[in-house]
């Protein structure tokens, strides 16, 4: 499985292509005071009314791609899946192949809590750290996943072993939702993630030939 997500692919083969949003700083300010006062279970419900398709792909606490739909639909007047759905009109310029591996469910979640372990033992919280001293707001990346997790346990949000345990639980149910979206693509080739590397280099090597 390639990091990001199934969008990325799809902007690659159907040159997918949004226009330039003028960020409304005011607009995301008040998208911000609602999530405190009234929560984000109601903005969500709002997404959903404008872009049904695209809220199905997120969570219903993804507060960074709720606020991106209702930001996309206020500045152009257009869903992000109405968008898409016209580039999708031009014709393919390319063959293309796509494939994924598929991995046995335990042991992705396995390897999932292992690397989880070993970004800590490598400085995840030192790195957040260093790029907290340096902004004095949290730039866009510090709203990854992982990343957001580390900031509320430097404010006293989580514990350490909380903080661990969410980005493990965050990033498995990310990693289902990646599984979800390339099984709905019917153009996937599966490989298995348990198999050979090298039988599985000779099956894509097979296919592009």
């Amino acid at each position: 499985m390639f990091g990001g997500t199934g969008l990325y692919i799809d902007s690659l083969i159907y040159e997918i292509e949004y226009p330039n949003i003028e960020f409304d700083e005011e607009y995301r300010k008040s998208l911000e005071k609602q999530v405190e006062t009234e929560g984000l279970k109601k903005l969500y419900e709002k997404a959903k009314e404008i872009d049904p398709q695209a809220v199905e792909k997120i969570s219903e606490n993804d507060k960074k791609r709720i606020l991106r739909i209702l930001e996309i639909y206020h500045a152009t007047g257009k869903n992000k899946t109405e968008q898409e759905i016209e580039s999708r009109k031009k014709e393919i310029e390319y063959d293309y192949k796509v494939y994924a591996l598929n991995w046995d469910r335990e042991i992705l979640y396995q390897r999932i809590n292992q690397r989880v372990d070993i970004m800590i033992q490598r400085g995840l919280i030192q790195e957040v750290e260093k790029i907290l001293e340096k902004y004095n707001e949290f730039p866009t990346a510090m709203q990854g996943l992982g990343y957001k997790e580390v900031v509320q346990y430097l404010q006293g949000k989580l514990t350490k072993e909380e903080m661990i345990e969410k980005i493990k639980l965050e990033t498995r149910r990310y990693a289902k939702r990646q599984m979800t979206w390339f099984r709905k693509n019917k153009q996937t080739i599966w490989l298995n993630g348990q198999d050979d590397i090298q039988n599985n280099i000779k099956i894509i090597l097979e296919g592009i030939n």
